[in-house]
């Protein structure tokens, strides 16, 4: 079942944050069970609307009544319709996903082909910008992708949901999951415990990624059977990674020696994605960061796409994107002139 294009009445109505004539709309909906999903926990999907979009919305019976200038209720229809259709095919939704196509609607010249969307096993992870739009698709169609941003944009996650996908599929035979074990040198042998012990806390938010993405049992399988490997980056030096899909994680703080050897690490039917946020760099004074050399080195290398994500792509929640927003400006007021 789907919604229909409601009948349209420009007037005053009342005061809108959008600029333009003001337009009211109504979009009908045929089924009321799927039009409550659609709302949300007392309107809160509709607050979500109005908010983004600087629309007035409101449910009156099985339709929605929406006023504002008319891009701004074009677009706001053109988002509930959508959402709509997905919970008619079974498809949760939440506030991410009004909050995906909405940033999709708005961007200036629009993908042709739309929101991208990596399927694994345990859900579906639909873009929530334009920016991962195109990471994802990076991702599919060169082996090396650097996705470089700050915190709370999805770069470690979107690259583990690939990597699933592919293993899933037989496009790869394993993963492997790395990132710098501590700040640049990777002093381990100050911590209790085994190696295990010292390295995982490091390694903690690909687990939380692969158990999010992956039936835990299969996860806990693959890594005791080595199809999964999660180790720091000073464990690849010497190897050659063969059929698999290899990531590195917080590359910011690898050093140019680290990185180099990494990448030399790519093998044959084997993809890499390199993720970091270079604002968050704990290298020494002076040293120079492996990640930015390597962005700046291979720009023009064949076979290499490098996806950069701002503060506006963070989906963390509001309060991150302005947290980021005030430290970017408080590192350029310090940055000489």
């Amino acid at each position: 079942m789907t919604g229909f294009r409601g009948q349209s009445v420009t007037g005053p109505g009342r005061a809108q944050r959008s600029q333009g004539v003001s337009k009211r709309i109504v979009v009908p909906f045929e089924d009321n069970r799927f039009l409550t999903q659609l709302l949300g926990e007392f309107d809160c999907h509709l607050a979500l609307i109005e908010d983004r979009l600087g629309v007035e919305a409101h449910a009156h019976g099985n339709v929605i009544i929406l006023t504002g200038s008319e891009p701004a209720v074009g677009l706001a229809r053109d988002v509930l319709e959508q959402l709509y259709r997905r919970i008619a095919n079974g498809e949760p939704i939440g506030a991410g996903d009004f909050d995906g196509l909405i940033r999709h609607a708005r961007q200036e010249t629009p993908a042709t082909d739309g929101q991208a969307q990596i399927a694994t096993r345990r859900r579906v992870v639909k873009a929530r910008t334009p920016a991962q739009s195109t990471y994802m698709r990076a991702m599919e169609r060169v082996d090396l992708v650097f996705g470089i941003g700050p915190a709370g944009t999805g770069k470690t996650y979107l690259a583990v949901a690939y990597a699933a996908h592919c293993l899933e599929r037989g496009l790869v035979e394993r993963l492997i999951l790395s990132r710098p074990a501590v700040e640049a040198g990777e002093r381990l042998g100050f911590l209790p415990g085994d190696m295990r012990d010292k390295v995982d806390p490091y390694l903690r938010p690909l687990y939380d990624a692969l158990y999010d993405l992956l039936p835990p049992e299969k996860v806990e399988r693959d890594i005791e059977t080595g199809v999964i490997e999660v180790a720091p980056l000073a464990f690849m030096r010497g190897r050659t990674l063969a059929n698999a899909f290899v990531i590195l994680d917080e590359a910011q703080n690898t050093t140019s020696m680290q990185m180099k050897m990494f990448l030399t690490r790519l093998g044959e039917n084997a993809k890499m994605v390199v993720t970091g946020d270079p604002s968050q760099i704990d290298l020494p004074p002076g040293q120079t960061s492996g990640l930015e050399e390597a962005v700046r080195l291979l720009q023009d290398v064949e076979g290499i796409q490098s996806i950069r994500f701002s503060n506006t792509d963070v989906v963390r929640r509001d309060l991150v994107a302005r947290i980021v927003t005030a430290y970017d400006k408080a590192s350029e007021g310090q940055r000489p002139r």
